[in-house]
């Protein structure tokens, strides 16, 4: 099994930055793919970035590209989402996501096998 634990959201004006954080345990040797999804209120879950076991390929939503990245640290289990230049419509519960076998598909939350509890976040305009 793997826990993932996400950290690093809060409260931010509109045009802030934040950056989160998802920490890796258990079974880590395992992983492959990580993903960061997003789930506002009365709204399905949403993919946000995606990136691949060694970090060599990452993948966006239209609607957070140039503004937000994704990178991965396997020395620390860790996987990162850098959200520059926010918006009021980015509020939304951020989860992080990964799975224990190889596939091409990042945007769809059923190509994941772990996810974590969440961390809000709030961009106030």
């Amino acid at each position: 099994q793997v826990q993932l634990v996400e950290s690093g959201g809060g409260s931010v004006q509109a045009g802030g930055s934040l950056r989160l954080s998802c920490s890796a345990s258990g079974r880590t040797f395992s992983l492959y793919g990580m993903g960061w999804f997003r789930q506002a209120p009365g709204k399905e879950r949403q993919f946000v970035a995606g990136i691949s076991w060694r970090g060599s390929f990452t993948y966006y939503a239209d609607s957070v590209k140039g503004g937000f990245t994704i990178s991965r640290d396997n020395a620390k289990n860790t996987v990162y989402l850098q959200m520059n230049s926010l918006k009021s419509e980015d509020t939304a519960v951020y989860y992080c996501a990964a799975r224990s076998y190889s596939s091409t598909t990042y945007s769809s939350p059923t190509s994941y096998d772990y996810w974590g509890q969440g961390t809000q976040v709030t961009v106030s305009s």
